[in-house]
């Protein structure tokens, strides 16, 4: 990857040339990169900014070519599927009659699929060409570089009485949070509320319901209609919507001081680390998350402090968090291990994973989280 274009880059939304970079975190290497840990280096970095667009309020990354074709895949969380199964349930319970109609998906990996427990209550794909009554995108948009095409293609395979439901990672908790580490190449854009509801006017749609869901650290799942539909907007939408004035959103703003704020809690892990260490403790860590190879990038951190971590995709195994080359092993060498210490690289599971270490008891070791400030999780807590 290298840097492309000029100082204004066009917005991947609205088109607009007025954009400005509110956060910069640094060159970073491609974060699903996941090279052997012996390949020669060091692994190609280009930088990682964000910028923030005041016509249509989208947040984006700079002007940057495209990372390599993600090779190696993500496995889906025991969280992810039940949010799958209980978001369906949800949407359904709000518009009975769209069980037994025809739906359309367009997921991305890191975001799993709804089809399943649609399937369940009786939806089927809409026939090739054909529009359909509920069009899901699940965590899709953000790896979209033309956002407006890609609304384009969502509004253009909606029916005109039919409801398109956009989940995606929110912008405000990412904020609020600091969750710095979701901010990587590949994600092209990071979704306000403000900023889908002024877009979905463009493509002829307008948003009528906004529900907070905890899944991926915190996202929205976003509810549209034709403009012409029957469909009118609840009050989750305003309330929503200033939420993200009051951090904020609207303007770029809230995201001024997220860069700082990085520096700071990754300054943070790495002193702690480096105390383990001194201590006689030894850490490894739990997840192979995409998003690691910035935290551990920003923290300093390499094998030296992490001897390796642990994933449960098989596809990861052997290989390494791209730019620091900490070691990727299969979840049940950390296990054997017994490590005083397990840093859960996995944040936005962690009860997941603390559940399922300490299934048969545990062995005594302590959790730490690094996101949105490092501090530790005891398994009671996670239960």
């Amino acid at each position: 990857m290298r840097p492309v274009g000029a100082d204004a880059p066009r917005c991947r939304g609205c088109g607009g040339a007025r954009s400005r970079r509110v956060a910069d975190l640094g060159p970073q290497p491609a974060s699903d990169a996941f090279p052997p840990p012996d390949a020669p280096g060091p692994d190609p970095r280009t930088p990682l900014e964000l910028w923030a667009c005041p016509d249509c309020a989208l947040v984006q990354l700079g002007p940057v070519e495209p990372p390599p074709e993600e090779t190696v895949r993500a496995v889906e969380s025991a969280t992810s599927r039940e949010h799958a199964r209980r978001v369906v349930a949800d949407v359904l319970a709000d518009h009975p009659g769209l069980a037994g109609g025809t739906v359309r998906e367009f997921c991305s990996h890191h975001g799993g699929s709804w089809l399943g427990a649609l399937a369940g209550h009786g939806c089927l794909p809409a026939p090739q060409g054909r529009p359909a009554d509920l069009v899901v995108d699940v965590h899709a948009l953000a790896h979209e570089q033309d956002v407006a095409g890609a609304l384009a293609l969502l509004a253009a395979a909606l029916a005109p009485q039919g409801l398109l439901v956009v989940e995606h990672h929110h912008l405000l908790p990412l904020v609020e949070q600091s969750q710095f580490d979701t901010v990587r190449h590949g994600h092209w854009s990071y979704l306000s509320l403000t900023a889908l509801d002024r877009l979905a006017g463009r493509h002829g749609l307008r948003v009528v319901r906004a529900v907070t869901e905890p899944v991926f650290g915190g996202s929205l799942r976003v509810v549209l209609a034709r403009t012409g539909s029957a469909h009118r907007p609840d009050g989750t939408v305003e309330d929503v919507l200033r939420r993200e004035r009051a951090a904020g959103l609207h303007d770029g703003s809230g995201l001024e001081r997220l860069g700082e704020r990085a520096g700071a809690s990754a300054a943070a892990l790495h002193d702690l680390l480096v105390a383990e260490r001194a201590a006689g403790h030894r850490v490894l860590g739990y997840g192979a998350p995409s998003k690691a190879a910035v935290l551990l990038g920003l923290a300093g951190v390499g094998p030296d402090l992490l001897g390796f971590t642990v994933d449960a995709s098989p596809l990861k195994h052997g290989r390494s968090i791209a730019g620091v080359r900490v070691p990727v092993r299969p979840v049940a060498d950390l296990v054997a291990a017994r490590p005083d210490v397990v840093l859960v690289l996995t944040w936005d599971i962690a009860d997941e994973v603390v559940g399922a270490l300490e299934a048969d008891g545990g062995w005594g070791a302590r959790y730490v989280l690094p996101i949105p400030s490092v501090h530790e999780r005891t398994p009671e807590v996670a239960r």
